[in-house]
């Protein structure tokens, strides 16, 4: 081979050694993974062969199609209260914290460095029957003679997710809030747009693509959730739950393999409309 077309060759080859580790590490412990769990939740339990009915049964069958059905009602719930109250907190940080705007951040963040086991018994501390909640209530204020049941329920699993899956909120939001042009909201004020006027239609229009990336990223996650659900979900059942059962209960890996694939495929479809929101934002 003449030195010429070497030295044109190896410029091109060198990304792809520089990438060939991360590739490999990829194949090796993410895409044969998932290659044989798809394969798994496939295969025949009588025998050799593949099989639908473990997909039949989690979409058609009453109690999986319930299962499946709380797993997103939870998700779209966390998505909406982390929206409302979000927002008022990007705008905040954006607007109108200044130079208190490193202190906010650290507050956002705070949850996220701290083990997610750690902040689930945190829940625990707080609002169990003789946690700081009840003896403030009970004890110190007299307003109840008896401690309430706050632990194990849906709602503090709820507001634990939302806890944590808040701040990936915000920072979505943020970083669409701090990119407009603020021009617009100025040109809107002469033309006699009062401020709210001036939100609705020019602000909050204007950012519904970070309010987006937001709700998607913290849609998946919480779909996945599973330690504060175990620690304080209080009867709730979602697929990450009945997943970890069929695994350490009932030992039915091709059943646990199709629900943790049904669980892909709607992350994958999060992932797919990011991408839609990302090119349109581009476009």
């Amino acid at each position: 081979m003449p030195a010429v077309s070497r030295a044109r060759i190896q410029p091109a080859l060198k990304p792809f050694f520089l990438a060939l580790p991360v590739m490999l590490f990829l194949l090796a412990f993410f895409l044969l993974p998932l290659i044989d769990n798809g394969m798994r939740s496939f295969a025949d339990p009588a025998g050799g062969g593949f099989t639908l009915s473990r997909y039949v049964s989690l979409l058609t069958d009453p109690f999986y199609f319930r299962v499946i059905g709380e797993t997103l009602l939870l998700s779209v719930v966390v998505t909406v209260i982390s929206i409302v109250i979000g927002y008022p907190v990007a705008y905040f940080l954006v607007r109108k914290a200044g130079k208190w705007s490193g202190l906010v951040i650290f507050l956002l963040i705070a949850p996220l460095l701290t083990s997610i086991i750690m902040r689930t018994f945190g829940w625990q501390v707080l609002f169990a029957r003789r946690g700081l909640v009840n003896n403030l209530l009970v004890d110190q204020l007299g307003i109840l003679s008896a401690p309430l049941r706050l632990t194990n329920s849906p709602g503090i699993a709820i507001a634990a997710l939302v806890h944590v899956l808040v701040p990936f909120m915000v920072l979505s939001i943020s970083s669409v809030l701090q990119g407009l042009d603020r021009r617009l909201e100025e040109s809107a004020k002469i033309l006699g747009a009062g401020r709210f006027r001036t939100f609705w239609e020019i602000t909050l229009p204007l950012s519904l693509d970070g309010v987006g990336t937001g709700a998607i990223l913290v849609f998946m996650i919480a779909n996945g959730s599973f330690v504060t659900l175990v620690l304080l979900g209080g009867g709730l059942q979602t697929l990450p739950l009945l997943i970890y059962q069929q695994f350490n209960t009932t030992r039915d890996f091709g059943m646990a393999s199709a629900m943790s694939t049904i669980l892909l495929v709607i992350a994958v479809l999060c992932l797919w409309l990011q991408l839609r929101l990302v090119r349109r934002k581009g476009a």
